[in-house]
């Protein structure tokens, strides 16, 4: 019998999670089901899949109208939905982590975007999280900004799993390595088992392209047009070079020998923008041992669909991927332009989508103590 595209994925040792959740997937068993069809063995969110989640149908009326009724504000209710939903999740794929000794199975949950600049409020809200869902499989998501490095350190010294996101650089990638490997040694220093203790780095992937190829166009010369398409695979599969420097090093030796485990290369944003480009682009360009992608669903159907899954595609091609991004800067394309604005623009679409969050769940509960 074939085996499926993501059953070949799953066996070149790529974890497939959703990026996605709603309390509606949890109660239909549609999740459950892609855990038993699809290999989807984790699940990522943020603050705008949550926006979606909660502001589409009526799942969530009748914790909406609880929360009205006791007096609760608006961020407690919106912090009782979304951790809910996340120990739920938790609890759902609790077979997952324990088949893989926490590898997988893993399910993350973001700080209040709006607390991105801030490295001492980042902390306390990732503690406050951990506590509420209370599960070993959690992750906290913690946005790689300058300030978030040290909040990362210090939330993986406190034992708690992190999920670091928007990395968009290498050289902001190396910082990241850095804070997790500093906070795997206070962690020892701490008294915490390292090999309880997991996390991800987040590099966002189809945004680089939607940026550079923006830019490739407003050259319009052949040589730029030839460049479309090849920034976000390039970058991502550097960024895995990078991953694996730093992870032969005689400072990860000695972590590894007390239990540490890797911090394992999480692609995100992998859904395609360009609809000129294969919908599993940044599907089969970046299939390594020991990575995980993270996906939205439609480009998790398309994959499991017709994905054609060659086998590692990412080790062996950095010369080529720092010729992509020489020929870039050769045009005048500035890598360190560009993802700077990659950050930024998407801290400013996650804290907009928090807001719109806030905002509506307070127009619900209003609604809520009208009706009651």
């Amino acid at each position: 019998m074939t085996k499926t595209p993501t059953q070949q994925l799953s066996d070149a040792g790529v974890s497939i999670w959703l990026d996605d959740l709603s309390r509606e997937r949890l109660s239909s068993g549609t999740l459950q089901k892609l855990i038993d069809e699809k290999n989807v063995v984790g699940v990522t969110t943020n603050p705008s899949i949550f926006h979606a989640a909660i502001t589409a149908g009526s799942d969530y009326d009748a914790v909406i109208a609880e929360s009205a009724a006791k007096g609760a504000s608006v961020e407690e209710t919106v912090f009782e939905i979304t951790t809910t939903d996340v120990a739920d999740a938790c609890d759902l794929f609790a077979p997952v982590a324990a088949a893989t000794n926490g590898v997988d199975g893993r399910v993350s949950i973001e700080v209040d975007p709006r607390l991105a600049w801030d490295t001492e409020g980042t902390i306390a809200e990732a503690q406050h999280l951990y506590k509420k869902v209370n599960k070993d499989n959690v992750h906290i998501k913690i946005p790689a900004t300058l300030e978030g490095l040290a909040a990362i350190t210090a939330t993986l010294a406190e034992g708690i799993s992190v999920n670091v996101t928007l990395i968009f650089s290498l050289e902001r990638y190396r910082a990241v390595v850095n804070a997790f490997q500093s906070g795997l040694e206070q962690a020892k220093e701490n008294g915490h088992d390292l090999s309880k203790i997991h996390s991800v780095a987040s590099f966002f992937v189809s945004r680089v392209d939607t940026e550079i190829d923006k830019r490739l166009d407003a050259i319009g010369t052949e040589e730029a047009k030839a460049l479309k398409g090849k920034a976000g695979v390039a970058n991502a599969r550097l960024a895995y070079q990078v991953y694996e420097e730093l992870f032969s090093t005689e400072r990860w030796a000695v972590l590894a020998e007390a239990g540490a485990r890797p911090q394992r290369p999480l692609w995100a944003s992998t859904g395609v923008k360009d609809p000129a480009y294969p919908d599993t682009l940044y599907v089969t360009e970046l299939v390594v041992a020991g990575v995980v992608n993270t996906m939205p669903e439609k480009t998790l159907d398309a994959t499991f669909d017709h994905a054609v899954v060659k086998g590692d595609t990412v080790s062996g091609t950095y010369e080529e991927a720092n010729n992509v991004l020489n020929q870039l800067e050769g045009l005048g394309i500035s890598y360190n332009d560009v993802v700077a604005i990659l950050e930024s623009e998407g801290l400013d679409k996650f804290v907009a989508s928090w807001k719109e969050l806030l905002a509506d769940v307070d127009g619900a509960l209003a609604s809520a103590r009208k009706a009651s």
